[in-house]
């Protein structure tokens, strides 16, 4: 069995995009030097999703694996919270008076958007402040890596609705985060995770002050974008795809994925560096 990343036939078909002069509807989206902005805007509601947001944000996410101008992700709210979730009269509301088939259709669509940020190779950096709740949380969860602030609440609250703990992959996912234990009581009681509590637990890689949150945020995005964008795919990769493999296939897996590596100029850029007692300075290739 093969177990190198797969190459998506799209690349091969040439279908390579820039991402840059891309304008959403529903968010705000901005790319400057490698790294994309990502901005839940609709403060006055705490940024909560609608139908409409929720399937442009799969559709951008999904382009994200073709873009060849984007190598960060920093997903964030604009004012004081992160996102509320799904908004409670523009997606609760219609819920509750559809059938079984539209609302399959619904919740696959809200688990593609994880599927897709997951599957972009550009790691995700989620800059969480204030509420972030329900789906929020989820997107938080899928981001690779979290900002936060002592001041942030991360409510995975379904149960407090009537639905089960287990959406948009929240079962599988949390509890390779913060643990089973402490994923199981986030997803029972439904209750919030202060900022300092997500630190502690590992939900949160670095607590910051809030009005240095997005700024943090951008530094980590850019320091990410100045390393070897290609390798920091495959990592990203592989931390993915290694959830469901064994040892001996991960690190089998992970042998065909350096030997790629190797290939890069980035790899030879960094032993020239090296050589040279200088700084590597990295191209994505």
């Amino acid at each position: 069995m093969n177990d190198t990343p797969r190459v998506d036939p799209g690349l091969a078909a040439g279908n390579r995009i820039e991402l840059a002069g891309h304008t959403a509807q529903h968010f705000g989206w901005q790319v400057k030097a490698g790294v994309a902005t990502v901005t839940l805007n609709r403060p006055e509601r705490k940024n909560p999703l609608t139908f409409e947001s929720y399937a442009e944000l799969r559709d951008l996410f999904g382009r994200l694996r073709f873009a060849t101008d984007v190598h960060v992700v920093v997903l964030h709210g604009a004012g004081d919270n992160f996102c509320s979730g799904g908004d409670v009269h523009e997606i609760i509301g219609p819920l509750i008076r559809l059938k079984a088939p539209e609302l399959l259709m619904f919740t696959r669509m809200t688990g593609e958007l994880v599927k897709a940020m997951r599957a972009c190779p550009q790691p995700i950096v989620a800059a969480i402040d204030g509420v972030c709740a329900g789906a929020g949380a989820i997107m938080a969860m899928a981001s690779d890596l979290r900002v936060g602030t002592a001041r942030s609440k991360t409510a995975f609250l379904f149960n407090r609705v009537g639905l089960a703990g287990c959406d948009m992959g929240a079962c599988a996912m949390l509890p390779r985060i913060v643990g089973q234990g402490r994923a199981s009581e986030l997803l029972y009681t439904g209750r919030a995770l202060p900022g300092e509590e997500a630190l502690a637990w590992g939900f949160l890689n670095r607590l910051v002050a809030p009005d240095t949150l997005l700024a943090e945020a951008h530094q980590l995005a850019a320091d990410l974008a100045a390393g070897p964008t290609f390798a920091n795919g495959i990592t990203k990769t592989m931390l993915h795809q290694e959830w469901n493999m064994g040892i001996d296939q991960a690190i089998e897996a992970e042998a065909q994925a350096q030997a790629l590596c190797m290939l890069t100029e980035d790899f030879g850029r960094a032993y020239n560096a090296f050589v040279a007692k200088q700084k590597p300075v990295f191209g994505g290739n």
